[in-house]
């Protein structure tokens, strides 16, 4: 539907989906003139573009798109696309919209380049898009990755990947874990990569959980963790492998003879944990020596697989003389955290609320691994908030408590107004221009890797009571 189709007594404008369009109809019939692009309004969002006037080719690569959060309710394509032009060409806008005609609060910008995005995160995130209403900007992740569990351990990859490929659309990859101990085994779960966000989403929707079974075995689906995006230029730097599928009995020293082989005196360390280890370079040259020589090499009969290790944290050198001063968590930028937990305290600090306190509780696993999960309370509200999922690494129950907390927070006394002004961050993109999860039940339904939905009764865990194995600590640098 184009939005020249008009309602000519109340002077908005109605979609093929039977919503009311914005009342600011000829603003919007202006920005269409003056900039050429087209616009289109289906299944509860709104499209500017994509493509734009005289686009030719495909759409543009991943991490071209922004999540725009904390939009006023009442703010439209004609106050919104003259603001993020400023970064760079918009190949598509698309404004979430309500039955009403009002805005859900939220949208997502393409931009033609990668570039465009990160300056429109760097010149808009918490930019005050109207007095006293500041919008947070961060990288959109478009999801095209299910996290499939319950799978029977003797499948391979090529059955996993025949079967899926009968029962959804758009497969394009399965990746099967082999079991750490028995490698003709796998372990119990897989990931099934789909050639857009919208199959993986159709998918989801298609293989619900306690309704659809594979080989006579009820399945688990859920998004999986989307794969951390890393710049260009910080991937350059990168001087450590990761590798995998490694024998639960090959140790560091046996890892460190092999990787240095080419070249004895290259590896600087070697970090092994469990079926997994990071191997650390003196010089990058070397480690991408190492990487094209070891992907595939047999080690204590395991094929291995090395990939270039994606940094987890940016850190810059201080110089000498460098001046420091102390600094108050006030005086920050939420964009300033990485940490859904840190994050948390600072909106405490603001509001004037108690620190959260944070209750341990236990249940055993289907695998009988011990799964965790917190409980977050804030005496200040008299409220208490606990995710719907659990994990198995503590570390990440607490993130994932912090984050869930967060985003009631905000929809329940923040302003009241939109899930989409604050919602659960995806490490490792600022925390403070956050994006809700893109397909989503509920407030506080989260795409964590390492979370499971749990069913089973809890059990209060005191630190003392609490064991994690050392290998489930994945800090390795």
């Amino acid at each position: 539907m184009n939005l020249q189709t008009r309602n000519t007594n109340g002077g908005s404008v109605t979609g093929d989906d039977g919503r009311t369009e914005s009342p600011n109809e000829a603003a919007l019939l202006a920005l269409m003139e003056t900039t050429g692009y087209s616009m289109v309004q289906e299944n509860g969002q709104r499209k500017f573009g994509g493509p734009p006037p005289g686009w030719d080719g495909p759409p543009p690569p991943r991490g071209c798109e922004v999540f725009v959060g904390k939009i006023p309710r009442d703010m439209y394509e004609d106050e919104l696309v003259p603001v993020f032009e400023r970064a760079g060409r918009i190949y598509e806008f698309r404004l979430m919209m309500e039955f009403s005609g009002e805005n859900r609060g939220y949208a997502f910008v393409m931009y033609t380049t990668r570039e465009a995005a990160q300056r429109s995160i760097h010149l808009l995130d918490n930019h005050e898009i109207r007095p006293g209403k500041f919008i947070g900007v961060c990288v959109s992740l478009d999801n095209c990755r299910l996290f499939i569990g319950s799978i029977p351990k003797d499948k391979t990859k090529e059955e996993i990947l025949v079967e899926m490929r009968k029962v959804t659309e758009g497969v394009v990859d399965v990746i099967v874990y082999p079991s750490a101990t028995d490698k003709t085994k796998n372990r119990g779960f897989a990931f099934v990569e789909y050639d857009s966000h919208k199959a993986a989403a159709m998918a989801r929707r298609k293989l619900i959980p306690g309704t659809f079974q594979l080989w006579g075995h009820t399945i688990q689906v859920d998004w999986a963790e989307p794969e951390k995006d890393v710049d260009e230029e910080t991937m350059l730097r990168v001087r450590v492998l990761y590798v995998r599928n490694l024998m639960m009995t090959t140790t560091e020293e046996t890892l460190r003879q092999e990787f240095s082989r080419f070249k004895p005196g290259t590896v600087e360390r070697v970090k092994k944990l469990t079926d997994y280890a990071f191997v650390h370079y003196h010089s990058r040259e070397d480690a991408v020596t190492a990487l094209h020589l070891m992907n595939g090499a047999l080690i204590d009969g395991a094929t291995i697989e090395v990939t270039l290790a994606k940094p987890v944290r940016c850190v810059y050198p201080i110089f000498a003389g460098s001046s420091l001063s102390p600094a108050s968590l006030l005086s920050l930028k939420p964009g300033q955290f990485s940490s859904a937990v840190t994050l948390l305290e600072y909106y405490c600090y603001k509001n004037s609320w108690a620190l959260p306190e944070y209750y341990l509780y236990s249940t055993p696993g289907q695998d009988g691994k011990l799964m965790l999960i917190y409980k977050v309370v804030i005496s200040s509200t008299r409220s208490s908030f606990m995710p719907d999922k659990v994990c198995t690494v503590l570390e990440d129950a607490k993130e994932l408590a912090a984050q869930n907390a967060l985003w009631n927070l905000d929809c329940s006394f923040l302003n009241g107004s939109s899930p989409g002004s604050l919602s659960p961050p995806l490490p490792p993109v600022s925390y403070g221009s956050l994006s809700p999860p893109p397909v989503s039940n509920s407030p506080g339904l989260l795409s964590y890797g390492c979370t499971r939905a749990f069913p089973y009764p809890l059990s209060p865990t005191t630190p003392q009571r609490l064991y994690i194995p050392p290998n489930q600590n994945p800090a390795f640098f």
